[in-house]
């Protein structure tokens, strides 16, 4: 039987995940492998699927809970990828509030599909401004909770990538590279930009050849790790816009500069909030990863008279609030003229991770 390599990319919300797999899929694919994903959220309806799906290669969902709480639709979806894109590799990405990822994926799918998956090292994104904040011994503006999780994600990494490296200086990446070595002297530390390409080749040539992966376990208090993912409210939504010709790029960036303010005003710190807005082949995607100085957009969905909506928020308020906040800033933007069809909306509060298994020892790979 050929065997499948699996890639995990975790890391907390905001972190640059996403923008990651898409540019490693396009970079293994031109190399001449197969290659599918793996997306992971609390609800369906998820911006990361649908931009992935956009690069023309196998995405499946797993969506209503984390991979270590449902290891079972984790191991149908690596079943279906491997079969469906016959992928010679496949990455997936847990949720971004999600760890603990050792003991309760990486070490089950080790004793489990031995012979039939390579598991390479496991890799962790952090956004540099975040990290710095982190490793001073703050909370990067998160609930203490949520910090928590955080920094039990950096501690477990076989491979801390800083992303995002076009956002600080040369200087200031060399120093939080070495600070990062210092806190985290058992992983490895590199440096990616999915937007440079800076590190990227490299990382992949490292997690294309490795088997090491897993290489310590943690200690996690479960307490904690609830409470810092229960203090986020969860929203996903999908909706149907159409009336009068519109731009959605202007559209985007007033509905994006509208929550932000919404959040900043409240002081309700962001794991993320992301769109897509689609219209025919044109597609936006817009980001939020904490203050409204984070806003980022890429690529254009044009002028027209209808487009698909899909938000992702993660922000530290209630699900209620939540909701309440987006739904009055949607109907807010653009005024009345645009009609705006919610075709799915799930907005929620996490409940505590109960994983299928949790191992208390390191699964050696012969």
């Amino acid at each position: 039987m050929t065997t499948t390599r699996l890639i995990l990319v975790g890391g907390f919300l905001g972190a640059g995940k996403t923008t990651l797999l898409w540019e490693a899929a396009r970079r293994i694919t031109e190399s001449g492998k197969r290659i599918g994903l793996i997306t992971n959220d609390q609800a369906p309806e998820l911006v990361d699927t649908a931009i992935l799906s956009r690069n023309d290669v196998k995405v499946a969902e797993v969506s209503g809970s984390c991979f270590c709480c449902n290891f079972n639709g984790l191991i149908d979806a690596l079943k279906n990828v491997r079969d469906e894109a016959n992928a010679d590799v496949i990455i997936a990405e847990p949720v971004g509030s999600c760890t603990d990822l050792s003991a309760t994926i990486i070490q089950p799918l080790k004793q489990n599909l031995r012979g039939e998956l390579i598991v390479s090292p496991l890799s962790v994104l952090a956004d540099p401004i975040r990290l710095n904040d982190i490793l001073n011994g703050e909370t990067a503006g998160l609930h203490p909770s949520a910090a928590y999780i955080f920094r039990k994600q950096l501690e477990e990494s076989d491979l801390i990538l800083i992303s995002k490296s076009d956002r600080v200086s040369p200087e200031e990446l060399v120093l939080l590279k070495e600070k990062a070595k210092l806190h985290f002297p058992d992983s490895e530390v590199m440096v990616v930009s999915s937007l440079s390409g800076e590190g990227i080749d490299e990382w992949l040539n490292e997690v294309l050849t490795r088997t090491d992966a897993g290489k310590r376990l943690v200690e996690v208090d479960y307490d904690v790790y609830a409470e810092g993912e229960a203090v986020l409210g969860w929203l996903n939504t999908t909706i149907e816009l159409s009336g009068r010709k519109t731009d959605w790029d202007a559209f985007a960036r007033e509905l994006m500069q509208n929550l932000s303010h919404q959040f900043d005003s409240m002081k309700a710190s962001v794991g993320h909030v992301k769109i897509l807005i689609e219209s025919g082949e044109n597609y936006l995607i817009g980001n939020l990863t904490g203050l409204n100085e984070t806003l980022s957009f890429r690529n254009s969905a044009g002028t027209s008279s209808e487009a698909r909506l899909t938000l992702n928020a993660r922000v530290e308020m209630s699900p209620e609030a939540l909701e309440e906040i987006v739904r009055k800033t949607l109907d807010a933007t653009k005024g009345k003229n645009l009609r705006k069809k919610i075709v799915a909306l799930r907005c929620l509060s996490p409940g505590r991770p109960k994983p299928t298994f949790r191992f208390d020892q390191v699964i050696p790979v012969f």
